[in-house]
């Protein structure tokens, strides 16, 4: 797919050029609503731009509404996974693909204001080379999901060490061409693609804005998936969990060197130990420390093992220049919808 770089972005020598980049999954509303945003928020700049959506295998008719739309818009193009790899390996088809000399991640769901992608712009043109859009309030998001949330850049920040990303969080934000081209050289598959970003450097700066609350639909980033991506980016960039292991294998060793030399001295005293209760505690504890290790060593083999097969991240299933949409049903967009 890397051949297509550029085909929906017309290059002239005077002018920037700018790829925007989003995962589409069942988001066959929000698309035409996004992209009438997106061209009232770009066409005003003085940059060439580009629009690649990622179908991530859609339940809903996410790929005909997108193959309408880039029939009547070379700038917009499409592709749609075989079936559903995620939205981080959805970024990653994407920015593979993107031709702009910046490339801003946005999301579907129109939680991510358009609007705000030309401030982006701006702290570009000025020099910055990661520019992230940072949640200063999050619009129709339960209590639970936002204290969770920090809980997680709390940790992201302090214990793992990627100080650059947001406290409040930040999965929408601009790219610079050195920065695309650096991180798709890594090909790691079980990484956080925001924390990676972070992680790698160069001039980065932030700004804040609200993240609006969804328009239609309903998210597919599942509890399971949240915590997935949690458990991988601890174990994408900190040995922590395997530090300590080894801590609390060292702290029960000498606790249990403490108890046995207790129980000689009361042996010793006259006054042997009893109780069936008090050894059934200790081995349940040891036991569960133990199977504990074994889960968080697990978790490192599996990402090494899967890492070690080298399986494609992604596969593709179509594209919008195929000249075959992939049948689906749902909304039609009326050509008067179409912005001019």
């Amino acid at each position: 797919m890397t051949s297509e770089r550029g085909v929906g972005l017309p290059q002239s020598p005077n002018r920037k050029s700018l790829s925007v980049v989003t995962p589409a999954y069942n988001e066959e509303q929000n698309l035409p609503i996004l992209y009438r945003r997106l061209c009232c928020a770009l066409d005003p700049l003085d940059v060439e731009w580009e629009w690649i959506v990622i179908d991530d295998h859609s339940r809903d008719a996410t790929f005909g509404v997108l193959s309408t739309i880039s029939a009547n818009d070379r700038r917009v193009r499409g592709v749609r996974f075989s079936r559903n790899f995620g939205s981080h390996a959805a970024l990653s088809c994407a920015l593979s693909l993107a031709a702009g000399g910046a490339a801003v991640i946005i999301a579907a769901d129109l939680q991510d204001p358009p609007e705000v992608i030309p401030t982006l712009v701006g702290h570009w043109n000025q020099g910055a080379q990661v520019i992230w859009a940072a949640r200063e309030k999050r619009e129709g998001e339960k209590l639970a999901t936002v204290g969770l949330a920090r809980i997680y850049y709390a940790i992201m920040r302090n214990v793992v060490g990627i100080s650059e990303i947001a406290e409040t969080g930040a999965d929408f934000c601009l790219m610079d061409r050195r920065v695309i081209d650096a991180f798709l050289r890594f090909g790691e598959r079980n990484v956080s693609l925001f924390a990676l970003i972070a992680w790698m450097g160069f001039r980065q700066e932030t700004i804040g804005y609200t993240k609006e609350a969804r328009l239609h639909g309903n998210s597919g980033w599942t509890v399971a998936k949240k915590v997935k991506l949690a458990i991988d980016s601890i174990a994408a960039f900190s040995f922590l969990p395997v530090r300590i292991m080894s801590w609390l294998g060292m702290l029960t060793a000498f606790a249990g060197f403490g108890y046995a030399a207790f129980i000689i001295y009361n042996a010793v005293s006259g006054h042997p130990a009893e109780g069936w209760s008090s050894l059934m505690v200790a081995v349940m504890i040891i036991g569960g420390l133990q199977m504990l290790m074994l889960g968080i060593l697990g978790e490192y083999l599996w990402r090494a093992l899967d890492e070690a097969r080298r399986r494609p991240r992604y596969t593709i299933e179509a594209t919008t220049s195929d000249g075959a949409a992939v049948t689906t049903t749902g909304i039609a967009i009326e050509p008067s919808e179409m912005p001019s």
